[in-house]
């Protein structure tokens, strides 16, 4: 019969993969910090632990017009939030992102898009891209979006970062003018809804343990190593 501490010891010492589902929204500055914090904490936890990486789509703001909104004009109406507020805490989200090594544009992001085509592409690149690929698709929507203020929302925009990403932009060209993967972006929204997430990033680790909010690396690194210690 073995003892408590082998079966421990062996948990500590074996490396594992641990499933996660990243839900998140393009639009979300501090799903940018979040996804840059977590892929460090990957980075420190290997080779003891890997990672499957999921992303799940949430839209912060599923009836935006397809023109968008003034982002100043929209956080005032959503939150109340004064021109002073919004310039604090947008310093603030630059100074998270720079330590956690993303580059915001000093600028801003200028307009609320709608995200609902950059989720269906996402879904896509899960459905039918290589591993890896979709990690890199939300990596180049991050950066486009909060990096230069691009829109999700132009086409020409995502399709540059399909190419970017590595995947096949005359599929993603067809997938954009079709309403593929609607059903599944909405299915995937309303389960992560029904299972109670009303923010984001929210980063769920093995379908049962959730981390909230665009954490620092170390927080995602001890987390990850507590949970792989579980079994």
């Amino acid at each position: 019969m073995r003892a408590w501490w082998q079966d421990y010891h062996a948990r500590m010492t074996t490396p594992q993969t641990l499933k996660i589902d990243f839900v998140s929204d393009v639009s979300c500055p501090w799903c940018a910090i979040g996804l840059a914090g977590l892929e460090r904490a990957l980075e420190q936890v290997q080779p003891d632990i890997t990672a499957e990486l999921h992303f799940q789509p949430f839209e912060l703001n599923p009836q935006m017009a397809p023109e968008g909104e003034d982002v100043g004009e929209h956080l005032t109406r959503k939150y109340g939030s004064t021109a002073a507020q919004q310039a604090q805490i947008r310093e603030t989200i630059r100074e998270r992102g720079a330590a956690a090594g993303f580059a915001f544009n000093r600028e801003g992001r200028g307009r609320i898009w709608n995200t609902f085509n950059a989720h269906r592409l996402l879904c896509w690149a899960e459905a039918e891209g290589e591993p890896g690929q979709q990690h890199a698709l939300k990596k180049a929507l991050m950066e486009a979006h909060h990096g230069r203020a691009e829109s999700p929302a132009d086409p020409a925009v995502l399709v540059a970062c399909v190419r970017q990403a590595g995947l096949d932009d005359a599929r993603a060209q067809a997938v954009l003018a079709s309403d593929e993967f609607a059903d599944e972006v909405r299915e995937r929204e309303q389960f992560f809804t029904r299972a109670g997430i009303t923010s984001v990033p929210a980063v769920i680790v093995n379908e049962r343990h959730l981390i909230a909010g665009g954490q620092p690396a170390e927080v995602f690194e001890q987390a990850l190593r507590q949970i792989a210690a579980q079994g």
